[in-house]
């Protein structure tokens, strides 16, 4: 924290630009950007280029479109709290054009889109929340008299970058599961080249924060998997760090919900948890500064795998996980051993025999090991004697 320090002396104008326009203290904006650091994997030191970031450079200007979703995403963004809402959309991005959040309506929402992307070209950074319907031309979502296709391409065009958030606008999500009547579709799919994805339902707002916040850093995306999911975020399975993991290896289970091993806290894995195949950070980063707890497995719910395209919204949520990593055997000892019965009078009397037997054949075998070994010694004395008196003969 040398650096940060430095960088954000009590008496630094620096520091004062960031008090004003922010309307946090030191330690609050000090903690905002190690939080986001923190989360992108960055090294120590990293936290600093992040503020500095911040305060000089140009908030990014962010056009949100959405389509077929219901608004989780945004919600989750909500309930943000390093920073909050208001000082994210109006101090550290632009947020210019957000229909649920935005005031303006009809025209005039058009007409803000529109300036933004005029304003801003080849600037601003787009994020779509929302599958994106193809079939029949796209007419099972339209805005402003526009087909979320021609919509997502219009302002795709002269984006600086694209960021699918959630998991409808990432892969299809809820609306493309089976027989996904209006052809919803990914982003990706849509624009037919590669965008950076958040899958979730919701993701952590963390996610796309730290997203956006590497892009004013470093005037690039983070690096990305095979699917367009930032790797600080996506790189890990959820089992790999989730708090019941030792459960786990240990083979105990919950077997039903509520039973014991449920309420001690036992692995949900074959109460059909997705943890052990989906690549997401819910087990590391607590969903709205509530504690570490307010996610479906510490709050007693298997993973649904909302983040992974082929498991959420298309395996039932209790079908038991495809194991990546390791692979539990069929059985395992049970947690507590059933105690056999006591031993009866007659059973005990005849061990006790047949321990006396033992020891008895015990005692014999010792005895005639001893006479042998008596008898031994008097013959092999006996063929001496005889040796000595041939000799003076």
């Amino acid at each position: 924290m040398g650096d940060m320090n430095e960088l954000f002396d009590l008496g630094s104008d620096a520091f004062h630009g960031v008090e004003q326009r922010l309307g946090m203290s030191r330690r609050d904006y000090l903690q905002f950007c190690t939080t986001l650091a923190v989360t992108m994997g960055l090294p120590k030191g990293a936290e600093a280029a992040v503020a500095k970031a911040i305060e000089t450079s140009q908030r990014p200007s962010v056009i949100w479109l959405h389509f077929q979703e219901c608004t989780g995403c945004s919600e989750s963004l909500l309930r943000a709290e390093h920073p909050t809402l208001e000082k994210l959309i109006l101090d550290v991005i632009s947020l210019d054009y957000h229909e649920t959040l935005m005031a303006a309506a009809g025209h005039q929402a058009e007409a803000a889109r529109k300036d933004a992307m005029k304003t801003h070209k080849g600037k601003y950074v787009l994020v779509v929340e929302g599958a994106i319907p193809v079939k029949d031309n796209g007419i099972f979502c339209k805005i402003g008299d526009h087909t979320a296709i021609d919509l997502v391409k219009e302002c795709a065009a002269d984006a600086a970058a694209v960021i699918a958030i959630g998991s409808c606008a990432s892969w299809g999500g809820m609306p493309s599961t089976g027989p996904n009547p209006t052809g919803a579709s990914s982003v990706a799919e849509v624009l037919g080249k590669s965008v950076v994805t958040i899958p979730g339902c919701p993701p952590n707002p963390y996610n796309f924060l730290a997203t956006v916040v590497h892009f004013l850093t470093f005037g690039k995306l983070p690096d990305v998997d095979k699917l367009g999911r930032p790797k600080f975020a996506y790189s890990r399975l959820i089992h790999e760090n989730c708090e019941r993991r030792a459960h786990f290896d240990a083979g105990r289970f919950a077997m039903e919900f509520g039973d014991a091993g449920h309420r001690q806290g036992y692995c949900l894995y074959k109460l059909g948890c997705k943890g052990p195949e989906t690549y997401a950070n819910c087990s590391t980063i607590g969903f709205g500064d509530a504690g570490e707890n307010n996610w479906p497995v510490g709050c007693g719910h298997p993973c649904i795998g909302c983040s992974e395209k082929g498991v959420g919204f298309t395996k039932p949520i209790h079908q038991v996980a495809t194991v990546i990593n390791i692979v539990p055997p069929q059985q395992y000892p049970r947690i507590v051993e059933e105690q056999g019965k006591g031993a009866s009078f007659a059973s005990a009397a005849a061990l006790a025999a047949l321990a006396g037997a033992a020891a008895g054949a015990a005692v014999m075998l010792t005895r005639n090991l001893g006479l042998s070994h008596a008898a031994s010694e008097a013959e092999r004395a006996k063929a001496e004697g005889k040796s000595k008196d041939q000799a003076q003969v």
